[in-house]
């Protein structure tokens, strides 16, 4: 029973993370209003996009609220299910938050398939999702900090099995978060040369 609530109090503070950070992308895509600007005009064309924009990034922040409320109950499977339907939001074409949502959804979706002992399918949503990812960005380096656990989890079943093949395991662990952390570092380097 503790180990369950280990990882239920786990997987929840993967979700605040992952709200965070799509409370981040969302705020990154709202214009500042002017000082007097009225708040009921008439949007224009480029407004609308915007809104369509909003209303995906606010459907998807909604099936992460699902999620977390089914956690909370341990049911996994339906917090699974509810991350899913992220994958299936439509989003204005070109808007980088849109990726952003999706690689974040995936490597929630993956946390909790290996919390099923679901290795496989997750490694399938992480290598899908590194397979679409079109820039360098935090969410691609989870991506990779969530693959390193996989292969954790992996090595950590051949380890119990006495399998050999643990240790290349744990080298491709070792690989994945290398890759994330030179990622971050790539990223945090561009961040502090434009300041």
């Amino acid at each position: 029973m503790r180990k369950r609530t280990r990882t239920h109090a786990w997987l929840a503070g993967v979700l605040a993370a992952s709200l965070a950070a799509a409370a981040c992308a969302a705020c990154s895509t709202e214009t500042s209003q002017q000082p007097g600007a009225s708040v009921t005009k008439v949007p224009e064309s480029g407004d609308v996009i915007d809104q369509e924009l909003m209303i995906a990034l606010a459907q998807a922040k909604n099936f992460h609220h699902k999620a977390k409320v089914y956690m909370s109950d341990g049911s996994l499977a339906a917090a699974t299910a509810s991350v899913r339907q992220i994958l299936s939001l439509r989003f204005p074409a070109g808007a980088p938050e849109a990726e952003d949502v999706r690689l974040d959804a995936r490597a929630l979706l993956a946390k909790l398939l290996v919390s099923q002992g679901q290795l496989e399918e997750a490694m399938t949503t992480v290598s899908e999702g590194l397979a679409q990812a079109s820039r360098e960005s935090f969410f691609v380096a989870n991506l990779h900090t969530v693959q390193g656990e996989i292969h954790e989890a992996r090595a950590a079943q051949l380890d119990a099995a006495k399998d050999p093949r643990a240790a290349e395991e744990k080298r491709a662990a070792i690989a994945a978060y290398d890759r994330s952390i030179q990622i971050n570092a790539s990223l945090q380097k561009r961040l502090l040369e434009g300041r």
